[in-house]
């Protein structure tokens, strides 16, 4: 296979053409804002695993101009961190694998409020702030320019010395590097703006400040969005210019990704977005360069992935949440174990989206990722006798880390397959990767050699009577059932239903309940040919996605042409149709010639098992949805941390 040939970046040789792609980790940095052991346990992992390549999360160079999220976030600015970069260096080395540093000039108009410092953002030119246009951000002086450039002098050389085998450069995104070589966001009227030349001044002078600090032929890797996709921000003719330009600089590789904050689910693909979203852009740059092309955006499908390399249409894939979601599916892609890769599932909600929380970074299916010795699976001290009851994901993943430790397990499913609410979620072509990691835990629960007994329902009797020694229970939870007025129950279908095809579904829709659920449905429906009204009473809808996702699935609805009331509720149902009323309690018809209304009001746990069994097994947990009803992270976590227990 090309992934494993041997390829260069400049004078580095690197093992194979998989590259971990950059990605924060949030504030798990030690006393000197460097790499902590969890943080070089984290790249650890992925090299471990068989990348040929680790490029790190952000590391800021300076903490003059952007005083307090460097207390969160790597930085580079003092010889204290040379002894910390070279044990991650060491440490990723062992296993064959080279590791570059990415560098950053900060964020600019996009930083987070949490971390002002009681001064306006900053920018290139005066601008709105990205979180409260009210606020515009203050121009860099020539001077702090000029200064930052001499702090990227002084990181590269740090980074030299510490044996570490590259940079790269984070000009994506919207964040202040970004902000300086856009017209759109680059207002100034010095040698730094105008025109691109002197909006790629900055870009110039800090290729040629870490060739004097870490030396001339120190590897350079250039990241940046070839496209905005955002009104007056970059189209492909400005990028590919800037390709070349800056291969005329002297980097030596180039990392070609799109959008930026306005347009995040491009920076941050979704669940709804199709495989290898950006490699006509990796093709498109590789016609215009000489240096190599890093591919990005969604390439964790190792068909994909060798299909891109062989067509020639980039000379490195760049993986992200996809070793995040499996940090060994290098090793697992050369053995042929395709069937034991997990699946990264597109939710966000695992990874940037705990970042944005204030948390470190991690993963929905991969619990581990952020905290791989804290998490370490360890033998059991005792084998037990387990009983899993319910196989949605929660249930699944706490067998199958119950097996790994050595326990007996059996699983017990009351229906006839296996995946809970997963299987109805999975439906959309738009949730594949949700029916990849159903069959991924399918798949090791089998090889495990989990018992799983299907249409078995589960009683406090009969758990009893097989006397286990542990019991996870993992129930899930239902669907909450509306009562409304009318002739209801001749058209009411769940969204279960709706998107298994147990219940017809016919031409007219009208959907009561906007969530993640609601949206999902109509938006299936509609792609069906079905005619899709979504009636939510709160002010908006999606809210329980993670922005990225929400922001495009709201564009897939609207593309739809699904009609969404916010704000409004279904009050009746009609022979006729669907009556609603707004806040003010007035009455209307929505839809005249509704014949179908699916509902997606939320879920409500079933807990009688667990109450049930307490006090006549010796240990029960109760996981996931049965609690409460949440999402794919809580279920798999819950899963994973008590099992790993047991």
């Amino acid at each position: 296979m090309k992934l494993f040939e041997p390829g260069k970046i400049g004078r580095l040789t690197i093992k194979n053409r998989i590259v971990m792609a950059p990605m924060g980790m949030g504030p798990i940095t030690d006393w000197c804002d460097s790499f902590s052991q969890r943080l070089i346990d984290h790249y650890v992992a992925p090299a471990k695993g068989g990348t040929g390549l680790i490029i790190t999360g952000l590391n800021w160079v300076s903490r003059e101009l952007e005083t307090k999220i460097v207390h969160r976030a790597p930085r580079i600015n003092d010889e204290v961190q040379v002894e910390r970069l070279n044990e991650l260096a060491n440490a990723v080395h062992d296993y064959g694998a080279r590791i570059a540093v990415q560098l950053t000039a900060g964020m600019g108009r996009v930083i987070p409020e949490q971390y002002l410092v009681g001064d306006k953002p900053i920018a290139p030119s005066a601008l709105p702030y990205f979180w409260d246009p009210s606020i515009m951000t203050r121009e860099l002086t020539t001077a702090e320019i000029e200064r930052l450039v001499k702090d990227f002098e002084y990181a590269s050389g740090l980074v030299s010395r510490a044996e570490i085998d590259a940079v790269e450069l984070h000009a994506h995104e919207g964040y202040l590097w970004d902000q300086f070589q856009t017209a759109l966001w680059n207002k100034r009227t010095d040698k730094y703006g105008g025109s691109l030349e002197n909006r790629l001044r900055f870009s110039v002078e800090v290729i040629e400040a870490i060739k004097k600090g870490a030396g001339a032929d120190f590897p350079i890797i250039y990241r940046y969005g070839l496209k905005h996709y955002l009104p007056g921000g970059r189209e492909m003719e400005e990028g590919l210019e800037i390709a070349r330009r800056i291969e005329a600089a002297g980097v030596d590789a180039l990392e070609i990704d799109a959008g930026c904050y306005e347009t995040w689910y491009w920076a941050h693909p979704t669940t709804y977005q199709p495989s290898g979203l950006m490699v006509d852009m990796a093709e498109a740059t590789k016609k215009v360069v000489k240096i190599p092309v890093i591919a990005i955006g969604k390439l964790g499908y190792p068909d994909l992935a060798e299909k891109v390399l062989q067509e020639g249409k980039a000379d490195f894939i760049c993986l992200g949440r996809a070793l995040f979601a499996d940090p060994e599916w290098p090793s697992k892609v050369k053995e042929g174990r395709l069937e034991d890769i997990r699946p990264c599932i597109g939710d966000n909600d695992g990874c940037v989206g705990r970042l944005f929380d204030a948390k470190y970074t991690s993963c929905t299916v991969n619990p581990t990722n952020g905290m791989e010795r804290e998490l370490a699976l360890k033998p059991a001290e005792k084998k037990k006798s387990v009983l899993v009851v319910g196989g949605g994901p929660g249930g699944m993943e706490a067998a199958r880390v119950a097996a790994l430790r050595g326990h007996k397990v059996t699983l017990w499913e009351k229906s006839d397959t296996l995946g809970g609410n997963l299987i109805p979620a999975s439906v959309p072509d738009f949730k594949k990767d949700y029916r990849d990691f159903i069959k991924y835990l399918i798949t090791q629960l089998r090889k495990l050699g989990v018992k799983v007994e299907l249409r078995k329902e589960a009683t406090a009797e009969s758990v009893e009577k097989l006397k286990p020694e542990v019991v996870f229970v993992a129930t899930g939870a239902t669907p909450i059932i509306p009562e409304i007025p009318g002739v209801a129950g001749e058209k009411l279908v769940s969204a279960a239903d709706a998107l298994l095809g147990k219940k017809e579904v016919k031409e007219s829709v009208v959907v009561m309940g906007g969530g993640l659920i609601g949206c999902e449905t109509a938006l299936y429906l509609a792609q069906k040919g079905k005619e899709l009204t979504i009636v939510e009473i709160l002010g908006d809808v999606a809210r329980d996605a993670f922005k990225a996702n929400r922001e495009y699935l709201l564009e897939m609805l609207e593309s739809a042409g699904i009609k969404i009331l916010t704000g409004t509720r279904v009050v009746e149902i009609t022979n006729e149709g669907v009556i609603v009323a707004g806040k003010d309690g007035r009455r209307a018809p929505v839809k005249a010639d509704a014949d179908t209304v699916v509902y997606a009001l939320g879920l409500q746990p079933c807990k009688g098992l667990a109450e049930a069994l307490k006090d006549k097994v010796p240990e029960v947990y109760a996981i996931g949805d049965c609690v409460e009803p949440r999402k794919v992270l809580n279920a798999v976590w819950e899963g994973y941390r008590v099992a790993r227990l047991i």
